[in-house]
């Protein structure tokens, strides 16, 4: 088989090791444990679609909540009204964070910088506002989902079909981004990042290109938001606040921006680093932020970036002593 078409090591590994939770967590009678690992990959799903524009794009976005909320609401407004067919629910979440995504797209997009940030924060603040104001579903309170998503072969029913398809999604977008990081739209997405005039002469529109990976991004959250809707049971305003949209930033920087490992080492590291401090402590949100900022010192490479720098060392540190031995 072509080496372009195969997975790292560390890629294997991390998908086998997640496919054994479910079953060891049967073993253990530890339903917690796979409803925890599925809320982590609901999670990284999120953080690899925000890694598109925020690590490949260079544009940092405070308004990706929106689009999980959409998914979510996707699942339980048709949810409200008896339609439980998950493929409707797929298309409603699609259409609608991707035509949200491309108006306020063109409009984030005429900005940069600061401006950007402040313009994709307002449009989900707006979005959360108008969410609250419907009393019909729920209003501030949020609501239920009264049936989780069927799709035929399987439904969302649990936290285990949760979790199955939430690995499954995230496997493949792994793969994809492997392949999407070196094809010729994202490489223009990537030196547009490093150099937008340079990539505009080569008369190459990037704002075209930075469009489409920002409506890409929207709807891979959605569906992200679909998958916890089902998980929780549940939708609720709150999922569009810049809250979550911080978090998601925060775990994208923390294992690497622009590195497919990155986001997903983040989100888990995230995660499981806020969940063990709760367990210590009823102030590990303070402890939590510091840690947050020991860990940002890594520098924007974040923790894959560092890991695959003391690996260059050491190989480098490993060549250097057998040039000497030679000599």
């Amino acid at each position: 088989m072509h080496k372009r078409l195969l997975l790292p090591v560390w890629a294997w590994l991390f998908f086998t090791l997640l496919a054994c939770v479910p079953f060891y967590a049967s073993v253990s009678d530890d339903p917690f444990l796979t409803a925890f690992v599925a809320r982590a990959l609901i999670y990284a799903i999120a953080a690899t679609a925000l890694n598109i524009v925020l690590g490949w794009g260079g544009l940092v976005s405070l308004g990706h909540a929106l689009f999980i909320g959409l998914g979510m609401y996707s699942v339980a407004i048709p949810s409200f009204w008896g339609i439980n067919n998950g493929w409707i629910q797929l298309a409603v979440c699609l259409l609608s964070c991707g035509l949200i995504g491309g108006l306020t797209g063109l409009v984030s997009l005429r900005t940069t910088g600061i401006a950007f940030i402040m313009i994709t924060l307002a449009f989900a603040q707006m979005a959360y506002f108008v969410i609250v104001s419907l009393k019909l579903f729920g209003g501030d309170d949020g609501m239920a989902v009264a049936v989780a998503s069927d799709f035929g072969a399987f439904t969302l029913a649990n936290a285990a079909s949760v979790y199955a398809c939430g690995l499954v999604l995230l496997f493949l977008l792994t793969v994809w981004m492997l392949k999407f990081r070196e094809s010729p739209f994202g490489m223009t997405l990537r030196a547009g990042r490093q150099n937008s005039r340079r990539v505009n002469a080569m008369g190459l529109v990037l704002k075209q290109y930075q469009l489409t990976a920002y409506v890409l991004s929207a709807m891979l959250c959605g569906v992200a938001g679909m998958l916890l809707a089902n998980l929780n049971a549940y939708a609720s305003p709150s999922s569009m606040t810049w809250v979550v949209s911080g978090d998601l930033i925060v775990m994208v920087v923390l294992g690497g921006m622009g590195t497919v490992a990155g986001p997903i080492a983040g989100t888990f590291l995230f995660i499981g680093v806020e969940e063990v401090l709760k367990h210590f402590t009823d102030h590990w949100m303070a402890v939590f932020g510091l840690l947050v900022v020991a860990m940002a010192m890594l520098g924007k490479a974040g923790v894959v970036g560092w890991w695959q720098q003391q690996r260059l060392n050491a190989a480098h540190k490993n060549s250097a002593k057998a040039t000497g031995g030679v000599a």
